[in-house]
């Protein structure tokens, strides 16, 4: 495993990473406590020193499963990684709702930091809000406080709806608000390509999320899965589950080869190009796959051909999850 610096906060993360959603929520399918813990220490033999997670990943009846799985599953191991997880939106209120004030972020956090079974978070994300008009102006005094505590290391933007909220994330970055950025960039997705240019030069850590498109680039599906109800993927209609496997099938040709022996490893190799991101996230849920994509790292880098090549096969950009 490679490591590399998030930005301007000089902390040192793995290359690929862990997104625990799956291990909270049931949006790829259940995955059992123990599965879960062994896709966790596995990683942590792996190299992989960043975990992101979120009170989202959870259940209707019960916020942040996946900070308590994670916590237990890290044990004493905690001072050898990064923890980052989110605030602002949360499956007991309804995901959609949102909540970005001094009064929920310092609520979140200690929620939080009891789950996890830490005194302090890496770096605190913005989950997600829609527009500035959903950010109240007492929430930037309790960060600092917060901040100054040592209860959170750094502040970032998980970035949703990313025309409606670029401009937002830009000044926060500009400002100095925020120095962490989560956002979605993948072979099928490359509409923020541009913008994570601009945030690199600024010095701000990017950390690329749903690289795999929902599972899309993992080298698995056909086309003719069925999605179980109830799951991410399942609002797919036949249609578009066709010209995402056929666009993946396209990659897979091109870039597996030699180290990497798999469409996944072949996703996160490509976003590790850029150098302005920081770390790709993985979000498998099992051990192996996780490994699989942990391998991109060690793995020869791609040509300035291969790269050329890769641009020539994007022909449109699959919206996110």
């Amino acid at each position: 495993m490679q490591y590399r610096s998030l930005g301007r906060t000089g902390i040192q993360v793995s290359e690929v990473s862990l997104g625990t959603w799956a291990f909270g929520s049931p949006v790829y399918g259940s995955v059992g406590a123990g599965e879960a813990t062994r896709a966790i220490r596995g990683a942590l033999d792996a190299g992989i020193t960043f975990f992101d997670t979120a009170p989202l990943y959870g259940t209707k009846d019960e916020d942040g499963i996946a900070e308590k799985v994670l916590g237990q599953a890290l044990g004493a191991d905690r001072d050898r990684v990064c923890i980052a997880t989110k605030f602002g939106r949360y499956p007991t209120k309804g995901h959609l709702n949102t909540y970005f004030n001094a009064t929920s972020v310092t609520q979140s956090v200690e929620e939080s930091l009891r789950r996890l079974g830490t005194d302090r978070l890496d770096v605190l994300f913005f989950h997600s809000p829609f527009g500035p008009e959903q950010i109240e102006d007492n929430v930037w005094a309790a960060l600092e406080k917060l901040k100054s505590s040592g209860k959170v290391r750094t502040v970032g933007h998980s970035i949703s709806l990313f025309e409606q909220t670029r401009e937002m994330c830009r000044s926060w970055a500009q400002d100095g608000r925020i120095d962490v950025v989560q956002i979605v960039y993948s072979l099928m997705n490359r509409e923020t390509e541009t913008f994570i240019a601009e945030l690199g030069q600024l010095g701000i850590g990017i950390v690329a999320r749903e690289s795999l498109a929902n599972g899309f680039l993992g080298g698995t599906f056909t086309k003719d899965i069925v999605f179980p109800e109830g799951s991410l993927n399942a609002r797919y209609k036949r249609e578009e589950i066709i010209e995402r496997v056929e666009t993946a099938d396209r990659y897979k040709a091109l870039l597996v080869r030699g180290e990497i022996k798999s469409l996944a490893a072949a996703a996160m190799r490509w976003v590790l190009a850029n150098p302005h991101v920081s770390l790709v996230l993985s979000g498998s849920r099992k051990l192996e796959e996780i490994l699989d994509c942990a391998a991109a790292s060690d793995a020869q880098p791609y040509s300035s051909v291969e790269l050329a090549e890769a641009l020539r096969l994007h022909v449109k950009n699959f919206p996110p999850a």
